[in-house]
């Protein structure tokens, strides 16, 4: 069953996405049910579909290197702003 959803947005961010939307030959809502269909899933993306920069970067940075990064910027804006 389809349901009518309602979205309020920056105009120039949904001009942005039919933009984009008609490039790919999709629907707007496509590529929105799309994306909430991803959302709900456990399935891992394939690395296939992943844009272009986000695959370079994936992989780099890892889950050690994270551990205390909230603190570390505090103390860094902390530092520069006082």
């Amino acid at each position: 069953m389809e349901t009518k959803l309602t979205l309020k947005l920056d105009e120039a961010i949904i001009e942005g996405a039919k933009n984009y939307a008609a490039r790919r030959k999709k629907s707007l809502s496509r590529l929105v049910e799309d994306y909430f269909r991803r959302l709900g899933s456990d399935e891992p993306v394939e690395v296939s579909k992943l844009n272009p920069v986000v695959k370079e970067l994936s992989g780099i940075i890892s889950e050690k290197d994270l551990e205390g990064w909230r603190e570390s910027h505090a103390a860094s804006l902390e530092k520069k702003y006082g």
